[in-house]
């Protein structure tokens, strides 16, 4: 498998983790390096991990995996950007709440089951080098990661009244696509 290829998967698995940081980003005020940082390390941490586990789990889980993944990205999306909506009508509320890492975990998680799967048909190539390979997608995750939420921090800078509801409406509606794909409604 060529670097470009492992690039373009890596662009491809990446792009959920973009639009929930594109999310984020609107939710966050004066954004910092930090809140920068923290969505590319839990993304594209996860982005690497992911392949790496579903390598060495094999051909065994990804039939148990692939059932249920979008069900699963589904209903944590759905959860985070349910509590994101709700919150957006509430008064009160950190500025940056919605990087704690609590939320960060599950949302790493949701957007990054298809990885595993990658993983597992990693195991099934010859002479892929998932950690070469696993490396490269979370560098890429990392990277559009950052680039997503201060994208998405300037857009919720000029509209931060209504910024953290369109983060939640944006990760339930990732939720659903990821349900909706995985079901072949389209």
């Amino acid at each position: 498998m060529s670097i470009v290829e492992i690039i373009m998967i890596g662009v491809s698995l990446s792009m959920d983790a973009f639009a929930v940081s594109v999310g984020k980003g609107l939710s966050l005020k004066n954004i910092r390096t930090k809140e920068i940082c923290t969505a590319g390390v839990w993304f594209g941490g996860f982005q690497f991990l992911m392949p790496v586990i579903g390598y060495y789990i094999g051909s065994f889980a990804a039939a148990y995996v692939s059932r249920y993944d979008h069900w699963i990205a589904f209903i944590l999306l759905a959860l985070i950007g349910g509590n994101m909506i709700r919150d957006s009508f509430s008064s009160e509320g950190e500025q940056n709440a919605s990087m704690n890492p609590g939320e960060m975990l599950v949302l790493a998680v949701a957007t990054s089951i298809d990885a595993l799967a990658v993983g597992v048909s990693f195991a099934m190539m010859n002479g892929v080098n998932v950690w070469f390979s696993s490396g490269i997608i979370g560098c890429v995750t990392f990277t559009l990661s950052c680039v997503g939420v201060k994208f998405g921090s300037t857009l919720g800078s000029r509209f931060e009244s209504r910024a953290k509801l369109a983060g939640g409406i944006i990760l339930v509606l990732i939720g659903l696509k990821i349900l909706l794909q995985d079901l072949g409604v389209f």
